[in-house]
């Protein structure tokens, strides 16, 4: 994803910050039931586990834009309450490393360079610091031409990450779209937030700002309650039985 220069970027309409779900919001559990309908849920798991959920980008970094003007850190915002709320349904310890528009950077910090290094700092003490964390990663995707779409998950260094990516590529083909012949993949050692981390990490990027129609689905709140709904369903169905000791999915 690119980083946005200039002066703070506002949140576009389609990134308001969603209602907070009732227990009885019927539509949201269904979906979320459909994300991880060939799994079983394991409550059992969630003891003493808190899913980190980041949504990427902040402040004067905008992360990605779109042709149409869809700023990447709005979405990214958008779709972590969502995730966030969604797993308040189920009692979900959660920490939401970014709750409104700006970045986590210090105070001291100046140019747009030393924001986006004090940001990404603080990110990794914050997940570190974190008891029993498990981190999920929200992003958008970029790409100078327009023909290319689709969600991918990619996964940290540490054991359980790749089990966790593959599983949540495989309930994002079902739920958005089945000919998304995308392969969960390992990440970049480049990318500092999923280098420092030491618990298990994936980090999603849910679709292509690039591409148009892609653009428009990812700015409706519709589509990113489905994004939402399969990210949360996929780490609720994560259960031991189906992690081998490598940190892959077991037969």
């Amino acid at each position: 994803t690119s980083a946005g220069r200039g002066g703070s970027l506002p949140l576009r309409g389609c990134a308001r910050s969603p209602r907070r779900p009732g227990p009885r919001d019927g539509p949201a559990r269904r979906r979320l039931r459909r994300a991880g309908e060939t799994a079983v849920f394991a409550p059992e798991r969630l003891s003493g586990e808190r899913l980190i959920i980041d949504a990427g980008h902040g402040g004067e970094d905008g992360g990605a834009t779109s042709a149409a003007g869809s700023v990447e850190q709005a979405i990214n915002l958008a779709i972590a309450q969502k995730v966030d709320q969604l797993a308040g349904l189920y009692g979900v310890p959660t920490l939401l490393l970014r709750s409104d528009e700006n970045s986590l950077h210090d105070e001291d910090a100046k140019t747009l360079r030393e924001q986006k290094r004090s940001d990404l700092q603080n990110r990794v003490k914050i997940v570190n610091d974190t008891e029993h964390g498990i981190l999920l990663s929200i992003h958008q995707n970029h790409y100078s031409s327009p023909r290319y779409s689709g969600a991918q998950v990619f996964y940290g260094p540490v054991d359980g990450s790749q089990a966790w990516a593959v599983h949540t590529q495989e309930l994002l083909r079902r739920t958005l779209d089945a000919e998304n012949a995308r392969q969960a993949a390992a990440i970049s050692k480049d990318i500092y937030l999923m280098a420092h981390v030491r618990c298990p990490a994936i980090l999603v990027e849910c679709g292509f700002l690039s591409n148009p129609a892609e653009d428009a689905l990812l700015c409706s709140p519709d589509y990113q309650l489905k994004i939402a709904g399969a990210l949360l369903g996929a780490y609720l169905t994560l259960t031991p039985n189906i992690v081998d000791l490598e940190g892959n999915i077991a037969s």
